[in-house]
């Protein structure tokens, strides 16, 4: 970095987004719809994934572990120089993506990166999002002219997200009787098997949603096993499938894994590892603390969840070390990508074609194709 730069130079404003939740039970099926926007899905299915919610007082905890981590990116940044206001935004629920350009824009910014708690790479993942902060920028309208937003790269492969999972793997693994006899199942969500074939560049051959999946479960499973001279396998597997029966959707879900290592391994401990999530969405709290743990307790398994990494500080330091990262390329730097794991690492300018919306063409920011 040139001697006198201000380490997010040329940005002068950082917003995180997410995906939002709700945080009332009057919000709850609002909320739904606009995550199902366009997929004709009945309000009486709608009610039935609300109840999820309802049995929470009608909120969702990603909001508020979102404002954790607001608070610690902008501890975190004022510790290496940077200086910048950070806002916070989300696709479904308040604040909305308008409103942080909105406050961006009041704050007086006119150049804007964006890090979002979305590591992977598939249209649910990444596009989507850039779809909706374009959505967003035309909402603002001409108050939003001459205003640049940019984004984080998609950063499975980084070494924060990385030893941040890896540090909690281990404290789980320890924590048992016999590490040893553990089965690791590392967790996601499941998209359509269409949406993982088309994920990744344009002119790729797709599947990378998986492939990165499989390349954090693989590097973390080695360095588990090497640090407590164990060989305790480990396997990728699926949650939240909410097409219909007809759609084939990524599989094996984590229940019936479970149930299948009952047979397989007897008593064997689960240790789940939700690395499709860096924070506590409802996917996490309802679908594994609920749903899996009372699979694995009727089936006779021991459960344990590994905590998911929001509060860490080797992750909020590794996120500080992405948008540096993505300031010195805006600036022209060469730049070097940081890489925990081997393989395909993304770029922060999306390709032509990359990661399609298989329903719809629709404009999009931070991209090469607009």
């Amino acid at each position: 970095m040139p001697e006198g730069t201000a380490p997010l130079e040329p940005y002068d404003l950082v917003l995180l987004g997410s995906f939002g939740g709700p945080e009332a039970p009057e919000e709850v099926m609002p909320f739904l719809r606009r995550v199902t926007a366009g997929r004709n899905i009945p309000d009486e299915r709608l009610e039935a994934v609300g109840e999820h919610y309802y049995a929470r007082g009608g909120r969702s905890p990603i909001n508020d572990l979102n404002r954790d981590l607001l608070a610690r990116l902008r501890e975190a940044l004022e510790r290496r120089g940077a200086d910048v206001p950070v806002v916070w935004g989300n696709r479904n629920s308040e604040p909305f993506f308008a409103d942080a350009l909105h406050e961006a824009l009041d704050a007086g910014a006119t150049r804007v990166v964006v890090l979002l708690t979305s590591a992977y790479s598939c249209y649910s993942s990444c596009r989507q999002y850039r779809e909706d902060l374009a959505a967003a920028l035309e909402q603002v309208g001409p108050a939003a002219d001459g205003l640049v937003v940019d984004k984080v790269r998609p950063y499975v492969t980084s070494t924060g997200l990385g030893r941040a999972w890896l540090e909690a793997l281990l404290g789980a693994l320890r924590g048992l009787p016999d590490p040893g006899r553990a089965r690791i199942l590392y967790v996601t969500h499941s998209v359509p098997e269409a949406m993982d074939d088309t994920s990744g560049p344009g002119d790729g051959e797709g599947n990378l949603y998986v492939d990165q999946h499989l390349r954090l479960a693989a590097r973390l499973t080695d360095e588990a096993n090497a640090a407590l001279g164990t060989s305790v396998p480990g396997e990728l597997v699926f949650c939240s499938r909410s097409g219909p029966p007809s759609q084939p959707w990524l599989e094996p879900d984590v229940n019936d894994r479970i149930e299948e290592l009952a047979a397989e391994a007897g008593e064997d401990p689960v240790v789940v590892v939700p690395i499709g999530f860096v924070s506590d969405h409802m996917e996490v709290v309802h679908d594994l603390d609920t749903e899996a743990a009372e699979t694995a307790a009727r089936v006779g398994v021991p459960f344990v969840r590994v905590p998911t990494p929001h509060a860490s500080e080797v992750f909020v330091e590794g996120l500080v070390d992405l948008l540096l990262e993505r300031a010195a390329e805006a600036r022209g730097e060469v730049v070097v990508p940081d890489a925990w794991l081997p393989g395909d690492v993304r770029p922060s300018v999306c390709a032509p074609g990359c990661c399609p919306n298989l329903r719809a063409a629709k404009p999009a920011l931070c991209g090469s194709d607009g």
